[in-house]
């Protein structure tokens, strides 16, 4: 089995069979306060970003008749500040996989990407990008960073700030994707594409990262001490083979793609669960979920050369993974690592400190959602007084009704 002992299943089995309420105040090694959210009815898909000052500042979308809103909201301590709309419109793309996101600029402003419909198919939407400069209450008119026009899909995008208050984004970009003929190498395929965009809202030209990726995973980027960019994605080959592929940008030029590790996951679909990577100074830890040989299992790999060389993986999963991944490097070279597993037909989403010689010692659940829908994809970040985990949740009260769940995780001693 994997690092993570026998026990763990049996924690997650207790945990489930147990009929407390949804949220234990302590659960082992990690102490959970509820922080709720100021969401409104049929909120779902958030997602954290941490601000310089320690504060954590949520995201998210809510439909309202023909329209969808994101908006975002800020945690102090334990109090949000007013809820503030980033955009509205009837054109504004909903998706469980494919959500918008805020991140914290240098200089104290704010960027918020989401997507909207360009056409009247279910797969044809642009990326959107605004800006901030008075913490969400005003936004800039939207930009697109791609500079195809096509009716076709630009999404599963990734935000990186840099250090003069713009940004780099990467996205999946589907121009290619029905013009190649039947039998190329490149059939149908998704590009991963980038593209730095200043703070003015000027942008230098697009780069083509990646000719044929997989179609629809979520990208993962953050940035090392040495003002690199590491990107994480699910690639695909001419074989199917989907397993995880990084490229860095060192000193503005884009390396070649590279296998994070030969899983060997031949799969002619796309499995809708993408990697994640963080990074703090030049450590890097990327998780990501994989089913070869048809076993559903969650890895995580380490690296102190910014990305350049990876350790084997570790196994972390308790042998019902569903992926669904996150994951915050910690400045000792561990990592706390999220995921969701399958326990008794209901989703758990389970949290562990990864450290680089036990691996997954002390799994915790921190959530089971007994409950009909989904929990969706679960969301940290890291905030002054601890580590802050969001996801969408079910309420029981109508066909799809949602709304937000947020829990403040700090290790007990």
């Amino acid at each position: 089995m994997s690092k993570c002992s026998a026990a763990s299943t049996l924690i997650l089995g207790a945990l489930l069979a147990s009929s407390t309420a949804s949220y234990a105040e302590e659960t082992g090694l990690f102490r959970l306060t509820d922080r709720g959210s100021p969401v409104g009815i049929n909120a779902r898909e958030p997602s954290l970003a941490p601000l310089s000052d320690g504060r954590v500042l949520l995201s998210w979308t809510e439909e309202s008749g023909t329209e969808a809103e994101v908006r975002m909201a800020i945690l102090n301590g334990s109090e949000w500040s007013d809820v503030r709309t980033i955009n509205v419109s009837s054109k504004t793309y909903i998706n469980w996989a494919d959500f918008p996101s805020v991140v914290a600029l240098a200089g104290g402003g704010l960027a918020a990407q989401w997507l909207e419909l360009n056409g009247p198919g279910d797969y044809q939407y642009d990326v959107k990008i605004a800006f901030s400069k008075d913490e969400g209450r005003s936004w800039t008119e939207p930009l697109i960073p791609h500079d195809d026009r096509s009716q076709r899909e630009h999404g599963f995008v990734s935000l990186v700030p840099d250090q003069f208050g713009g940004l780099t984004a990467l996205w999946l970009d589907g121009r290619e994707y029905d013009s190649q003929t039947e039998g190329e190498n490149f059939e149908n395929a998704m590009q991963l594409r980038a593209r730095q965009i200043n703070s003015d809202g000027t942008m230098k030209p697009e780069s083509l990262l990646d000719a044929r990726a997989c179609t629809c995973c979520q990208t993962s980027a953050a940035r090392t001490a040495s003002d690199d960019i590491v990107a994480v994605y699910r690639d695909r080959t001419a074989d199917e083979i989907r397993d995880i592929s990084i490229v860095r940008s060192i000193g503005g030029e884009w390396t070649q793609p590279l296998t994070v590790h030969n899983d060997g996951w031949e799969i002619a679909g796309c499995p809708v669960n993408g990697p994640a990577v963080d990074t703090m100074d030049d450590k890097v830890s990327v998780i990501w979920f994989t089913a070869a040989e048809n076993k559903p299992e969650v890895y995580i790999a380490f690296s102190d050369d910014g990305g350049a060389q990876f350790d084997e993986p570790l196994r972390i999963d308790l042998g019902t993974a569903a992926g669904r991944v996150d994951v915050l490097q910690m400045p000792d070279g561990s990592a706390l690592a999220l995921w969701i597993e399958y326990v008794g037909g209901s989703e758990a989403i389970v949290m562990c400190h990864i450290s680089r010689s036990t691996g997954c010692a002390a799994p915790q659940a921190l959530h089971i959602n007994r409950g009909g829908g989904s929990i969706g994809f679960p969301r940290m970040a890291r905030g002054d007084a601890g580590t802050f985990v969001a996801w969408t949740q079910p309420t029981g009260g109508g066909d799809g009704d949602t709304t937000i769940r947020m829990v403040e995780v700090a290790v007990t001693p």
